[in-house]
């Protein structure tokens, strides 16, 4: 299968979906990657400098999962760029995805958000779509879980390797979300899940089959055995 994930800027992918993607990889599809804005406001020093260095971390942190596309719309500015649409909805085609991942349309950010419903009007009912973790999982509910914990370190990697966004917080935070969602599924320290959503829209009522298997059942149990919380 093609999974095209498209993230708003430089870093999103790898906070936000990577575990998802390398599993995907593991299993034999074909990563697309994509990356709408510049990220030139996210730094001390904003500009065409900013820009130019998170490409290249970007292109770093992503490269055991291919190489992204940059599409280089102005960042903080994605809900006013006139062509947004239209670029991002002839990229889509192109690559004829199976499945796409990007941001909820609840998320935090005003980016975030903007590139959520930008996709899902190119998507329209050709291509499923599924929505990744919002920051700290505010106003989201998990409709599928995938332990990514095989592959926890290499996404810690991957976060790390954007040096000018002071990335140890953002690490931090992804791994208090991740082991909170393994936590759910009733995992032991050590253990790590990312957790999307679904809006079940015609024709795309089920698309479990094109998901990664959910992490193994681990039944709480009272008496003489406990669980691992």
């Amino acid at each position: 299968m093609k999974i095209l994930a498209i993230g708003a800027h430089p870093d999103d992918i790898e906070i936000f979906m990577y575990g998802f993607l390398a599993v995907c990889r593991d299993r034999g599809d074909d990563i697309f990657l994509a990356i709408a804005t510049d990220g030139a406001a996210g730094g001390v020093f904003k500009g065409k400098q900013l820009a130019n260095q998170r490409k290249k971390e970007a292109i770093k942190g992503l490269h055991l999962l291919g190489k992204p596309f940059f599409f280089e719309f102005p960042d903080g500015q994605l809900d006013t760029i006139r062509d947004a649409k239209v670029h991002i909805t002839t990229f889509i085609n192109k690559i004829q995805p199976d499945l796409i991942i990007t941001h909820s349309h609840k998320d935090y950010h005003p980016d975030h958000r903007a590139l959520s419903l930008l996709v899902k009007s190119s998507c329209s009912f050709k291509y499923p779509l599924i929505y990744c973790e919002t920051l700290m999982g505010v106003n989201f509910k998990p409709d599928i879980y995938v332990d990514i914990s095989k592959y926890f370190k290499e996404k810690k990697d991957a976060i790390l390797a954007h040096k000018s966004q002071s990335p140890e917080k953002f690490f931090k935070a992804s791994k208090l979300m991740n082991r909170y969602r393994s936590a759910q599924c009733n995992f032991p320290d050590g253990f790590y899940a990312e957790c999307y959503n679904i809006e079940q829209v015609f024709p795309f009522a089920d698309i479990r089959t094109k998901l990664p298997n959910g992490p193994a059942f681990n039944p709480y149990y009272t008496g003489n055995r406990r669980s691992f919380l």
